[in-house]
């Protein structure tokens, strides 16, 4: 069995790293390096770093910052944040990247998807989904959700996008569960469940991490790769060493912290 991964969640701004809770109210953590040092030694699988200036400016992810991560990292990364063209992503892959994440482009652009897939391979290519409950009780994607004020709803149903995005070549999917983001109250689990079950490609739970129970039920409950959080490693509120320690007594393959 492979071992499910435990990944901290960097939002980065100009090198520095902030989280909020619902996309809003930003407070600075720290710089973007010194974090990923500190989380690669806490026993991170991976990191993911979202560049959440790039978007709603509408400019390219910055490499600087990329390439002083990578040299100080010896565990897999994604950065997400203003990957909009093929230029752009290999860019930020031969500044050291392991991953790109892309979410509004593929939404504006479906075939992004594709033309990624076939320069990079699959294994390069993250769909990120941002995905709410409507009142119709369906799931529907959000897309510029950089910032608030410029969020839209195109209509498309969340499990429609999961499909296509990975027929499009997705080598893994990140769903963000916007009612849970930020609230320490549980990953949305039932709609974990409904893309699990359609989705082939590894499913990364995003969202809602609180507690060490939160993570159990999301490997145990929806069958996630893996889980990504943020508030609750940032603020210490759970060492990744201890979290892995517990998931382990429960039955749960992690790899050692």
């Amino acid at each position: 069995m492979l071992s499910r991964r435990i990944i901290p969640c960097l939002d980065v701004r100009e090198g520095r790293v902030v989280k909020g809770a619902r996309f809003r109210d930003h407070v600075d953590m720290g710089d973007v390096v010194e974090l990923a040092r500190r989380y690669r030694d806490a026993g991170a699988d991976e990191l993911v770093f979202y560049d959440i200036g790039a978007s709603p400016a509408g400019r390219s992810v910055s490499t600087e910052w990329v390439a002083r991560v990578a040299r100080e990292l010896d565990i897999p990364f994604c950065v997400a944040g203003g990957v909009r063209d093929v230029a752009t992503a290999r860019a930020v892959l031969r500044a050291g990247a392991d991953k790109v994440s892309v979410n509004t482009p593929a939404l504006e652009q479906p075939a992004l998807i594709d033309e990624l897939a076939d320069a990079f391979g699959t294994q390069c290519v993250v769909v990120g989904i941002d995905s709410t409950r409507e009142a119709d009780g369906e799931w529907r994607v959000r897309s510029h959700t950089g910032d608030p004020a410029a969020m839209r709803a195109p209509g498309r149903r969340t499990l429609d996008w999961v499909r296509e995005a990975q027929e499009r070549g997705a080598g893994e999917i990140v769903l963000n569960c916007m009612g849970s983001d930020g609230t320490r109250d549980g990953y949305d689990i039932a709609q974990l469940q409904a893309v699990r079950a359609i989705c082939r490609v590894p499913l990364v739970a995003s969202g809602g991490a609180g507690s060490v129970a939160h993570f159990f039920d999301a490997f145990d409950a929806a069958d996630v790769d893996a889980a990504l959080a943020a508030s609750v490693f940032h603020s210490g509120a759970i060492a990744i060493a201890d979290l892995k320690r517990a998931l382990a007594t429960r039955g749960i393959a992690v790899r050692a912290a």
